[in-house]
């Protein structure tokens, strides 16, 4: 009762000090009216998810090469060196041993008619991609196994293949004999790099001579194992390199084993690979850090606002509040650089919604 008196009588006392400011003729005070509100507007937008992490430009890990065959070696290539297919990688007992490209390394001697296996499809596949004719080739379904029916793998060792393999072995500076042996050539995946040599003069040939890298530059980024699958190769990222230039990448390479990582507490890390679409773009950098920005995830023409004009119902669930207090239903999507996509009856571009920010 007492409160309530105070402010009747509060009241009663601004009523009379209006009253005689009137009768002064002096103006009344404003009327006390709502605080102004911030709005924005409902925007059609793209929302992309994007993470940053460091990684570090240069030719990749190195990985060995071990020769093969007996001899000694008397000659080793220079440390960043090309590896092409027909070219002398090494020299044993002062002959070269070229390099071929495939998935099978030699394992005999190949020379007799008739052979038939993956080796002499390496042989076949190299000739005929350094320009040999080789003749007609036998595919795997030619023959098959006595005892299971199954294809016996790869081409067949012809005379046509052996000719051309003479050529070749004259070419090259190989004796002409139109045999190949274990350790006379080198068989890689690819065209590679030489990193470091291992091996010195006069060293047995069958031993760790040099290790090899990539023969392109690329980007090793080391992805907190949890965190990898939301990238995929091929996927399109960007690389910031030392001078702040922006370069395109694509991911090329995604590591199978976990190691231990270095950062957030020794979370185990997956290495992905990334090479730049332009090898022009790094060809002045032999090794730099750099920054991969990937964007693991994106919405295209969506329905956005701030994040801060989102209101969270008791009841559960976001509204948006219109400037006269109305609110509508807004269901959430993606979160992306402070907006958020909503979608809802009566939400479309252009709409003025309240925001607290």
């Amino acid at each position: 009762m007492a409160a309530g008196a105070v402010a009747l009588v509060a009241v009663a006392a601004g009523g009379a000090g209006a009253v005689a400011l009137a009768a002064r003729g002096e103006p009344e005070p404003p009327a006390p009216g709502r605080a102004p509100v911030e709005t924005t507007s409902v925007e059609r937008t793209d929302l992309s998810d994007t993470r940053s992490l460091p990684g570090t430009l240069g030719f990749g890990a190195e990985r060995p090469l071990r020769g093969a065959g007996e001899g000694l070696v008397t000659g080793l290539p220079k440390p960043g060196a090309a590896v092409l297919r027909g070219r002398p990688l090494y020299w044993v007992d002062d002959r070269p041993v070229p390099v071929f490209f495939g998935a099978t390394p030699l394992f005999r001697e190949l020379g007799k008619i008739g052979l038939r296996g993956r080796d002499v499809t390496t042989v076949a596949d190299n000739l005929a991609a350094l320009g040999y004719a080789i003749g007609a080739r036998s595919g795997p379904a030619a023959v098959t196994t006595p005892s299971r029916g199954k294809p016996l793998p790869g081409d067949v060792f012809t005379a046509s293949l052996r000719a051309a393999l003479k050529r070749w072995q004259l070419d090259t500076g190989l004796p002409a004999t139109g045999t190949l042996d274990v350790g006379q050539v080198a068989v890689l995946p690819g065209p590679a790099r030489v990193g470091s040599v291992q091996a010195r003069l006069g060293d047995p040939a069958a031993g760790e001579l040099i290790t090899l890298t990539r023969a392109v530059k690329v980007v090793t980024v080391p992805v907190n194992a949890a965190d990898v699958g939301g990238i995929r190769r091929g996927m399109r990222v960007a690389v910031l390199l030392p001078a702040d230039q922006e370069i395109p990448g694509k991911v090329t390479v995604i590591g199978t084993a976990a190691t231990d990582g270095t950062s957030d507490g020794g979370a185990p890390q997956v290495s992905v690979t990334v090479t730049p679409a332009r090898s022009a773009d790094v060809k002045t950098l032999d090794s730099a850090r750099v920054e991969v920005r990937f964007t693991v995830r994106a919405r295209r023409d969506v329905l956005a606002v701030p994040v801060g004009a989102l209101l969270a119902l008791r009841e559960g669930g976001y509204a948006l509040q219109l400037p006269g207090g109305k609110l509508l239903a807004a269901k959430t999507g993606m979160f992306a650089r402070g907006l958020v996509e909503v979608s809802g009856p009566g939400i479309t571009p252009g709409l003025t919604v309240v925001t607290s920010s």
